[in-house]
């Protein structure tokens, strides 16, 4: 990663300010990078292809292992502790190691996380001093070290997106490499699916998804390890502790203040439900899909468990997503960031009632299935503006900080959001998934509206 101008031409290049964008743009933005960008993104790529093939499932895999519904959400707020509290001390070791080799033992922590996952059923129910540990509880410690790799990976994104690229073209160069690892996104829980399929005890089959991803997670270890020079690299340098943190806080761009307001307020209510969208699907409707195919003359019988349909459903968020987002950064060039923001705002904050209500507002008028499809197309919507947001948060940062505003940033919200999967879910459990529902969709909604009444524009888009 270095800190000079010449990525900006190679950024810029790919969609240009002629023709109509489309969702190749992001590649070909992405592959006009430079190496060590390139290695860290294809690092990326493999880690984000083993949390999505493994991470929407989990709640359903504790659930299997005897975990309750409000266990879950605690589960919930535990990875919500853990993003918020990785990022600095991620930075702190990638100045003791240097970043090749902090990203070496972040990735391997990854994947022996991974693992862990796997074994839990093996290990079962296990007593320690007179108290029985359910086999649930190493699914927290998994992720205590699946998680490990994002402790580098988001401030180090946001600053090399930051550095190479032009500040009227920031929403295009996020869509560029956005669009490369959310493909990880559309894979990885399509490939989930397919494994799911193929027995028809979900513990078993679920096994067979967490194998790939210790592979995925090993071969992205190596490749980073073997390929990423980070002789000029900088990011970590800005880590100096307690101090840096309160500095950091003190000095965070005002127009960033009334964004971070009505971003934690959605990100909270998204926090209090999005652990539990798998066991809506998979429960609450048990909605699967059994239908007859018929192609060239040829039919052929289709039978997906609810878990393997919830993979293709999170596949088919994710195409609309991967559609959306670089015509979206498009737009942003013409309208502003603001209202591309706001719009990705207002999906994630109805998309919980949409899902919780939709299939009964819809009745017999449709299968339930294919309400199922129509509700996870829709939030695939809610990444439109994804590109925008970024780079409204790390805009207005002055060059060379765009780390650490970003890591500021992520810090405060994410600590705020800590203790909403925990509220949402003793809602679903002690109330009802409806109430839970409900209550997230409202706080999501009052986000959108402070966002839209006092959110400031990046000048470089006004």
């Amino acid at each position: 990663m270095t800190d000079g101008e010449e990525g900006s031409d190679a950024t810029n290049g790919g969609a240009d300010d002629g023709g109509t964008p489309d969702a190749l743009d992001g590649f070909r933005q992405f592959f006009a990078l430079e190496r060590d960008v390139l290695v860290l993104s294809v690092a990326m790529f493999a880690f984000s292809l083993g949390f999505q093939m493994t991470n929407r499932f989990l709640p359903e895999y504790m659930v299997a292992l005897g975990a309750s519904g409000f266990v879950i959400g605690l589960f919930g707020t535990f990875g919500n502790v853990i993003s918020a509290l990785y990022p600095y001390p991620g930075g702190a070791v990638s100045d003791r190691l240097g970043s090749r080799y902090a990203l070496t033992l972040f990735g391997l922590l990854s994947t022996v996380g991974f693992l862990v996952w796997l074994v839990a059923p093996g290990v079962g129910a296990v007593t320690v001093a007179g108290v029985t540990v359910e086999p649930w509880v190493w699914i927290f410690v998994g992720l205590v070290l699946a998680q490990a790799w994002k402790s580098f990976g988001l401030g180090a994104t946001f600053a090399v997106v930051k550095q190479a690229t032009a500040p009227s073209r920031l929403a295009a160069g996020f869509a560029s490499t956005e669009t490369f690892r959310r493909t990880a996104f559309l894979v990885g829980p399509v490939l989930a699916a397919v494994l799911i399929g193929l027995r028809a005890d979900f513990t078993v089959s679920f096994q067979f998804v967490l194998a790939v991803a210790v592979v995925f997670g090993a071969l992205g270890t190596l490749v980073q390890h073997l390929r990423y020079d980070a002789s000029d690299d900088s990011i970590g340098d800005s880590f100096s502790g307690l101090d840096q943190i309160r500095s950091d806080l003190r000095e965070m761009p005002e127009p960033l203040r009334p964004l971070l307001v009505g971003d934690t307020l959605v990100r909270f209510a998204n926090g209090m439900v999005y652990v539990f969208f798998v066991l809506v699907v998979t429960q609450f409707f048990e909605v699967g899909l059994d239908a007859t195919v018929a192609l060239g003359g040829f039919s052929y019988g289709v039978d997906l468990s609810p878990q393997a349909f919830f993979g293709y459903l999170l596949g088919v968020e994710m195409l609309v997503a991967l559609l959306i987002m670089v015509p979206a950064s498009k737009l942003a060039e013409r309208v502003g960031l603001k209202p591309v923001v706001a719009v990705g705002f207002a999906v994630y904050a109805v998309f919980p009632v949409v899902l919780i209500y939709a299939p009964t507002l819809a009745g017999s008028a449709l299968p339930l299935w294919a309400v199922m499809v129509a509700v996870f197309a829709f939030s695939g919507l809610r990444f439109a503006g994804l590109p925008s947001h970024k780079a409204l948060i790390v805009g207005p940062a002055e060059r060379g900080a765009g780390g650490r505003v970003t890591g500021t940033y992520y810090l405060i919200r994410n600590t705020v959001v800590i203790p909403s999967a925990a509220v949402g879910g003793y809602l679903w459990d002690f109330v009802s998934p409806e109430v839970a529902f409900t209550v997230a969709a409202v706080i999501g909604v009052a986000g959108t509206g402070y966002f839209l009444a006092f959110g400031k524009e990046f000048e470089a888009y006004a």
